[in-house]
């Protein structure tokens, strides 16, 4: 049986934006709360019951978190423009090394109702 677990967390942060709608206010540095999950897949290790053990996703998210938290998320080197489909992309990218069962990130703003999902094909 394959199991899909999920780990969330949340980090606040300015960006800009070049965008053709919404120009003036999207230039300005402005902020955002933003909310992510990581899902991860496979089968339980017979062993310890895990698919992954929760507790190494919470330090590798709280290591990511840094990276993110509190900073202009222009400056993050690796990001590119800060859409939510780049944020997708940059948190599965940097947790995969370390937690390869990694299937799926979602990054959503609740302020302003939009969200984003990358996900792998299994």
């Amino acid at each position: 049986m394959v199991c899909e677990i999920s780990q969330s967390f949340f980090f606040d942060a300015a960006h800009t934006l070049d965008r053709a709608i919404e120009t003036a206010a999207s230039r300005r540095i402005h902020g955002h709360t933003y909310n992510a999950e990581v899902f991860l897949t496979g089968q339980p290790d017979p062993a310890t019951g895990m698919v992954t053990d929760l507790g190494l996703v919470r330090r590798e998210l709280a290591l990511l978190r840094e990276q993110l938290d509190h900073h202009l998320l222009d400056e993050v080197p690796g990001l590119g423009p800060t859409t939510l489909e780049n944020l997708c992309q940059f948190i599965f990218s940097k947790l995969l090394p370390a937690l390869p069962t990694v299937t799926s990130v979602r990054v959503w703003r609740v302020s302003i109702g939009d969200g984003c999902r990358v996900t792998r094909p299994l």
